[in-house]
């Protein structure tokens, strides 16, 4: 009899988080609530919390000494961060039992079993802090920046998303790389070291030099993703941005009928994707679908992504979507204007969608609707809902239409197609002159269309 193979058991993790002066309650529990669901994403099981309340971070190992028994005792460490150079011993958690041993039984009357074998915290580490965490616990010490990194390494699936997390995870780990089996002797040669180079300043090089290569590759991606925007231009153009699941996704596939990827994960899109309105509209309105954003994303992060963001800064509407189900999400929608004007996305008219209005009370959704008057309260598994918000953008875009009446002889009907294409034809009459149109568009495609008319080859 066979049996089917059994998954093996996920990493454990442990959190580690500590409340800064100014920190509220509520927005630490928010924030250790995210930073679980980070890990959870990479594959994490997280185990337990350790969380402490200071006036700033600890410069050696960010908490306490207490704290930092307590996070050991999660992981079989000692606690303690030793003095002088590293050694195998104490890397290992061998030395101190008897402190060890006294904060196993403080977990152990915690979450009894429980052993993580990673530290997640959520802070940005330098690199000394870290490698004293992880001597201090025995275990492998990752920061929130790391996590998102793992994250959108795993996610990527175009080729310019692939360059964009590479060159961000080079520039993460670049300053954090260490000797490996103490210092190596300097020396020189022909394609190998110069002269008093170590051999961590080779690596680093040569990380600077894979980064140049990396960005080289991307210059040549984004001049085409450019020229793309540029053969668009006259059409009109919405992006969704938001919060990393807030339901983007989602909604790209409601408006616009089209196979998006959809996961309730943190990260799970990536690239941007633009497709049409649906049911199509004259002159069509594209939608594109934007990377999300997360509370402390990792800057090379947002300068990576900066192409990708384009669309969101080049856009004539934005639609800014938030979980209203999730109790941090005002916290959510002032990070998501930040990264907007990190990137000089601030002047776009913006549309604010309270989504997964579905998961709310009737009590709830009205105390929204009282606080929130300007936005809309949605839900994409709705159909009236998507229809409504359709509705509004095409609104938005009509709303800024000027009418026009266009002579187009027989000769040059090419630009009844391009009438066709960049506005809405309301009427078309033939008389023996040629074609009349009454088109209504934006004042840039009517003019254009007049452009079109005076050329001398504007016909066929």
């Amino acid at each position: 009899m066979s049996t089917s193979p059994t998954a093996p058991p996920r990493p454990r993790a442990v959190l580690l988080g500590v409340q800064l002066s100014g920190v509220s309650d509520a927005e630490q529990e928010s924030s250790l609530g995210e930073l679980a669901r980070l890990a959870k994403t990479l594959g994490l099981e997280v185990v337990g919390r350790v969380t402490q309340r200071r006036a700033r971070l600890a410069t050696a190992a960010v908490a306490g000494e207490g704290k930092l028994r307590e996070l050991a005792a999660w992981t079989g460490g000692t606690g303690v961060v030793p003095t002088g150079p590293p050694s195998s011993k104490r890397s290992q958690g061998e030395d101190e039992p008897e402190e060890a041993a006294d904060g196993a039984a403080e977990a152990a009357a915690v979450q009894p079993g429980a052993r993580a074998s990673v530290v997640v915290v959520d802070h940005e580490l330098t690199p000394s802090q870290a490698r004293n965490l992880e001597r201090a616990t025995g275990v492998e010490v990752l920061d929130r920046s790391a996590v998102i990194l793992a994250i959108f390494q795993r996610h990527a699936r175009s080729r310019e998303a692939r360059l964009q997390v590479e060159i961000a995870r080079l520039a993460y780990w670049a300053p954090r790389m260490r000797e490996s089996g103490g210092r190596d002797r300097e020396g020189g040669g022909i394609g190998g070291r110069g002269a008093g180079e170590s051999q961590l300043e080779l690596d680093r090089r040569k990380i600077r030099d894979r980064i140049a290569e990396l960005r080289s590759e991307l210059v040549g991606i984004e001049r085409e993703a450019g020229t793309r925007r540029k053969r668009r231009g006259d059409l009109p153009t919405v992006a969704l941005v938001g919060y990393t699941n807030a339901g983007k996704s989602s909604w790209m596939r409601a408006l616009t009928a089209s196979g998006v990827h959809v996961e309730d994960k943190l990260f799970a899109t990536l690239d941007t994707t633009v497709r049409a309105l649906q049911p199509e509209t004259h002159p069509r309105i594209l939608v594109s679908d934007t990377v999300g954003f997360i509370k402390k994303l990792p800057h090379d992060l947002v300068a990576s992504f900066r192409s990708t963001l384009d669309e969101a800064r080049e856009c004539a509407l934005l639609v800014q979507l938030v979980d209203a189900s999730d109790p941090a999400f005002p916290a959510q929608i002032e990070v998501t204007r930040e990264v907007l004007a990190s990137i000089g996305a601030t002047e776009s008219p913006r549309l604010l969608v309270l989504n997964k209005a579905d998961r709310l009370d009737p009590e709830t959704r009205a105390r929204l609707a009282s606080d929130w008057p300007d936005a809309l309260l949605l839900s994409v598994k709705s159909a009236p809902d998507v229809a409504a918000l359709r509705e509004r953008i095409v609104a938005f875009f009509e709303s800024g239409h000027v009418e026009a009446e266009l002579v187009v002889p027989y000769a040059r009907q090419r630009v009844v197609a391009e009438a066709h294409a960049l506005a809405r034809v309301l009427e078309e009459r033939h008389d023996a002159t040629g074609t009349t149109l009454r088109v209504r568009g934006t004042a840039e495609a009517v003019g254009r269309l007049r452009e079109l008319l005076r050329r001398p080859d504007a016909g066929a």
